[in-house]
């Protein structure tokens, strides 16, 4: 469960809740509240049932999504198993086209060799790089360019 995205949108800001309203609200356990209040969530006061105001339970969550949040630093895509940003091995990567401006640049953890991937805009190719060395993929010949005739084409001449 500690792995769950809450949302702090849900929380209404003018509202008191309880520890069994909010585990409703998050879909998480009691016990996790109960959690969140010994780790420095504030309640209301002392008294039975513990009431934790709407705008401070907001900016709890809030700042726990900010505080679990690891940025990549240019060179360092993101392993979702791993849980942190990495330098993939080799420091190699190969840039996958979406878009004609986006794209992913994608790579292998050293550490659990698995796929890598970080959705990029190409203007900002050169700040997201690093170090990288990516491999742009290649723009297929048109015809004009091709050394061999067209198989569609009749090239035989009549005499």
């Amino acid at each position: 469960m500690g792995s769950r995205r809450l949302n702090s949108r849900l929380v209404k800001l003018h509202r008191t809740y309880t520890v069994e309203e909010v585990s409703t609200l998050f879909g998480i356990h009691r016990n996790t509240v109960r959690q969140w209040i010994k780790r420095g969530l504030a309640t209301n006061d002392c008294r039975r049932p513990t009431l934790i105001l709407g705008h401070v339970l907001a900016a709890f969550v809030q700042a726990k999504r900010t505080r679990n949040t690891k940025p990549c630093q240019p060179g360092e895509i993101y392993c979702v198993r791993c849980r942190h940003p990495k330098n993939p091995a080799g420091d190699m990567a190969e840039y996958q086209p979406i878009t004609k401006s986006l794209g992913n640049i994608i790579g292998i953890c050293p550490s659990c060799e698995t796929m890598m991937y970080r959705r990029v805009n190409l203007r900002k190719m050169e700040q997201v790089r690093g170090r990288l060395d990516i491999t742009m993929p290649e723009a297929s010949p048109h015809i004009g360019e091709s050394n061999q005739p067209s198989v569609n084409s009749d090239l035989a001449q009549e005499v």
